[in-house]
């Protein structure tokens, strides 16, 4: 079973309408199997025309309260991503080879 974790990377602000607003967040979400790991990283944008509720100031902001601001559907398309490199490894693609004729 892959247990996921997300980590905010960095995020990019702007002084209006507050000090600090946040208009992007890169982040990560890390799936770990048994001894298989892989990870993908992404970005989720903000506008200040779709805020809801009141802004929380910068220096009050934790990584789970912007986690939280990652639309769902892109938190379950990178944990489908990460899910499908963690099966790769364990099961990896058959390729097939170019074999050496056998009348050469």
């Amino acid at each position: 079973m892959t247990t996921f974790t997300t980590t905010i990377t960095a995020m990019y602000t702007l002084q209006q309408p507050d000090p600090n607003y946040v208009v992007n967040a890169l982040w990560r979400v890390t799936g770990v199997d048994g001894t298989h790991t892989a990870f993908i990283d992404g970005n989720t944008q903000f506008n200040s025309a779709d805020q809801e509720g009141a802004v929380i100031p910068y220096s009050s902001l934790t990584e789970s309260i912007v986690i939280g601001w990652i639309p769902a559907n892109a938190m379950a398309s990178a944990q489908a991503c990460v899910q499908g490199q963690i099966n790769s490894l364990i099961t990896p693609p058959v390729s097939p080879q170019n074999t050496p004729l056998p009348w050469n």
